[in-house]
């Protein structure tokens, strides 16, 4: 039995030094290295462009075990921001996201996907409006590296399509979806 019990732990040393873990990081929406954008159809005619000011969030990245990634990041709904504050008014209310009620929206990772083509699928659970659903985020490694001020930083890109209809937000005209475009820089804990 002790013969085993050594040799169980001699494996388990000489493994852990090549098993790679995932880096801890923070998002910097401090250094405002990273944004949160949507683009709605308006009424079929045009879009609408904005963002949500304030949000917060940690991601894990192994690049070497991309599957043992994850990725939380909370959003202040009341920080929607489209450039005209009467229509931000307007979007915030109950009419649409109802952020009074709903002042957050939160997604969190499920999944991470190698695409074997550089790009990566982020999938996860998004709460918006109340409601929870499955969404998955199409996203590219930007780049890692030493910052000027001592740290390590890595960045990401990524786009999804969300319906409205499955958060019960209201659509007005043909406009039923909002697309989100994401940057994401992290600093390394």
């Amino acid at each position: 039995m002790k013969k085993t019990l050594v040799a169980l732990g001699f494996a388990a040393a000489t493994m852990l030094p090549t098993m790679a873990t995932a880096d801890d990081y923070v998002i910097d929406t401090s250094g405002a290295h990273a944004s949160i954008n949507f683009k709605v159809p308006h009424l079929g005619y045009s879009f609408i462009k904005g963002r949500f000011n304030n949000f917060d969030g940690e991601f894990s990245y192994d690049p070497a075990n991309l599957a043992a990634s994850t990725v939380v990041v909370n959003i202040d709904t009341t920080s929607l921001d489209s450039n005209h504050a009467e229509r931000d008014k307007h979007l915030r209310s109950g009419d649409f996201i109802n952020a009074s009620k709903f002042s957050t929206a939160t997604f969190k990772s499920t999944s991470v996907e190698d695409n074997g083509d550089g790009s990566i699928t982020i999938n996860g659970d998004l709460t918006l409006h109340g409601k929870t659903n499955p969404i998955s985020i199409a996203a590219n490694f930007i780049g890692a590296g030493s910052d000027p001020w001592g740290g390590y930083r890595a960045g990401f890109e990524g786009t999804t399509r969300l319906e409205l209809k499955d958060y019960d937000i209201a659509v007005m005209g043909p406009s039923s979806y909002v697309d989100l475009e994401l940057h994401v820089e992290g600093i390394r804990k």
